[in-house]
């Protein structure tokens, strides 16, 4: 157990022949509990400062854990959030795709409608100018018989009417 400053006070010694001279001794003896003293002082303001400084390296040791966990959770988050965006981007990659095919298939369908309908058009349009040369080529044919020339020399109505009324 440690000597006190009380213990190096409360010492005492014996008397001897030819001993060392008692004033001295306790003036010594006074100087040590001063300094003796001064050294707990001290020695409690040390650890009294030791304790602070632990204290201040223990929140601050608890701030770097809450700085490595947010980190870790932002880090987390970051990969979440690019993940999800990757996610969504090929979602709307895969829509605009199939979009596209719709678009396409449509056009297709409407493509070929169209070619078909302008066949039929063709077809009807041939047919049609087949129907009206043969319609021109009766009406022509018709035009060249002799009956024509026979009807050019009949006689008006109103000479026959004048005619008979006559007789």
């Amino acid at each position: 157990m440690p000597l006190t400053p009380l213990d190096i006070h409360n010492k005492e010694f014996s008397k001897a022949f030819r001993g060392y001279d008692e004033d001295e001794v306790n003036e010594f003896l006074d100087q040590i509990i001063k300094d003796y003293e001064a050294l707990i002082r001290q020695n409690k303001d040390l650890e009294e400062k030791i304790l602070q400084a632990n204290e201040r390296l223990q929140h601050f040791a608890n701030i770097e854990e809450s700085l490595s966990k947010s980190i870790i959770v932002a880090q987390e988050a970051a990969e979440e959030l690019k993940a999800n965006a990757k996610k969504e981007a090929q979602l709307i990659v895969k829509e605009a795709e199939k979009n596209a095919d719709r678009i396409i298939n449509e056009a297709l369908i409407k493509s070929r409608t169209i070619a078909l309908e302008i066949e039929e058009l063709k077809k009807k349009a041939s047919i049609y100018r087949t129907r009206f040369r043969t319609l021109l080529e009766a009406q022509l044919e018709m035009l060249s018989e002799k009956t024509w020339d026979e009807l050019e020399q009949l006689e008006p109505l109103e000479k026959v009417e004048k005619d008979k009324i006559d007789v």
